[in-house]
């Protein structure tokens, strides 16, 4: 029988192995794009709504999954999500066109809406303040670096040894053996305050993100000026102003709007988390692109070539845990944010007859080393000062950031890089001319956006609500040796 101090960290591997899947599979698909294409013939528009959709509905419906898991049981909706999270990467694996492959990468984000949040609400709940707690919200926001570059590497092998559908259907034993271990190794636990569920809250802000989204992606092809375009984004505001309003009005809102004015450093974490999501996964989406495209890497090549990043980001993951847990938050997180900014300022440098080496190299290294400064820190400043009937909320919030962020990143970054190629192609620029300044104006746009990460750190992180964290008597919610 293993003992209750040993089994919570038991617990925290099963946790975050789980969790690892889900990051995975957004960054999974983009070596496989190109072979989707061919074999289901996507058109070039709607191809990265494989990607999209999944981040969508996943940051759509985070918030509601974090509530329902308070409410209803947090090892309950895990093993719901895990659930519905294993049957969705079945059926995406099944697929056998546009529309089913699209809809089935929905029901995949919507497992992982409702078992993320669980997921770190129960490892907030388990492990005491301070050190403890650190290092397993460290080992969390690793996994969301590592688990982004190693998506790419692992997409290659799979789609080059075997075919692009066993990106998805490896899931389908981890999802099983993680349903199988979850009663053994976590337990019930939910928050008894008597708030209810916010649907129509939901609802709107699922719809209004969706909206947005699709202006970004369509509007070059429908014109920016267009009534059809300006339609959509009108729509999108008024849900936005909808959602606002009708929080403001609830006694149970899906996101109390006061948590932001009360603790001004989860404002400032879910700022960089929306950052580092829009920044990070629209990064990995262009390299894909120029790797295969331009430099003609096979997606076996595109992969390994990913190992750079993977490998740097996991020689340097416990050494962030450790950084931050000496040095604060605030430092480490400006450190990252830094980082990842030069690297995506090295990549605006890559060329039509260019090389690994020298083109991508340096950057991996320096993107690498920078995803768990940032990842790390970002996630522990998320929860800094909640209460632990806000653990779902927290989890849900910051995770949402990061899943929207990727979501309106890849639509504003492949914007960007097609609207730059097309033009490139009208002036008569070779192919692979064309397609590299697409992919650089991309870079440029990132590290814009990546800097703005970094001012976001220096001036909205403050001290105090990290302090508040430290010193929150927080009673225990989850007993890690119950049954």
């Amino acid at each position: 029988m293993v003992s209750s101090g040993r089994k919570k960290w038991f617990a925290l591997a099963l946790i975050l192995s789980v969790q690892f899947m889900t990051i995975l599979d957004i960054a999974i698909v983009n070596v496989a794009l190109p072979s989707i294409q061919l074999d289901l013939g996507f058109s070039q528009e709607n191809l990265q709504w494989v990607i999209s959709a999944y981040a969508l509905v996943f940051g759509g419906f985070l918030l509601l999954g974090g509530r329902s898991a308070d409410l209803l049981g947090r090892r309950r909706v895990f093993m719901f999500g895990t659930a519905v999270f294993t049957v969705g990467s079945l059926l995406c694996g099944l697929a056998w066109s546009e529309a089913s492959l699209i809809g089935a990468r929905a029901i995949q984000g919507l497992g992982a809406a409702t078992l993320t949040p669980a997921a770190l609400s129960i490892l907030v709940a388990m492990f005491a303040e301070g050190r403890e707690r650190n290092v397993a919200l460290g080992a969390w926001g690793a996994v969301g670096g590592v688990g982004a570059a190693a998506g790419v590497l692992f997409g290659g092998i799979l789609t080059d040894f075997l075919s692009w559908e066993w990106i998805f259907f490896v899931n389908v034993p981890v999802g099983v053996a993680a349903l199988i271990l979850t009663p053994f190794l976590l337990s019930e636990s939910l928050d008894k305050h008597g708030q209810g569920f916010d649907v129509p809250g939901a609802v709107l802000i699922t719809s209004a993100l969706v909206l947005l989204v699709l202006g970004i992606t369509q509007g070059h092809g429908w014109g920016w000026t267009s009534g059809k375009t300006i339609a959509v984004f009108a729509a999108s505001a008024v849900l936005h102003l909808a959602f606002l309003a009708w929080e403001h009005r609830q006694r149970d809102p899906l996101v109390p709007l006061s948590i932001f004015v009360r603790l001004q450093t989860l404002t400032a974490a879910n700022i960089v988390g929306f950052v580092l999501g829009t920044a990070l996964y629209s990064m990995f989406l262009m390299l894909t692109l120029y790797m295969q495209q331009v430099l003609d890497m096979s997606p076996l090549e595109t992969g390994v070539g990913y190992l750079a990043v993977a490998g740097t980001a996991i020689i340097w993951a416990n050494v962030a845990a450790a950084t931050v847990t000496r040095v604060g938050v605030k430092p480490a997180l400006v450190f990252g944010m830094s980082l990842m900014t030069v690297g995506l300022l090295y990549f605006t440098q890559v060329s039509a007859d260019g090389s690994y080496w020298s083109d991508l190299f340096p950057g991996f290294l320096i993107i690498g080393l920078g995803m768990p400064f940032a990842y790390v820190p970002v996630t522990i400043a998320s929860v800094a000062g909640t209460k632990p009937q806000e653990a779902g909320l927290a989890s849900g919030l910051i995770n949402t950031s990061q899943q929207i962020g990727g979501a309106v990143g890849i639509a504003i970054l492949s914007t960007i890089a097609v609207s730059t190629t097309t033009d490139a192609l009208q002036t008569g620029a070779q192919q692979p001319v064309a397609l590299t300044d697409g992919f650089q104006a991309a870079f440029w746009a990132g590290a814009a956006i990546a800097f703005a990460g970094v001012l976001v750190s220096v001036f909205l992180v403050r001290g105090r609500d990290l302090q508040q964290q430290e010193a929150l008597a927080v009673e225990p919610v989850l007993d890690p040796a119950a049954g």
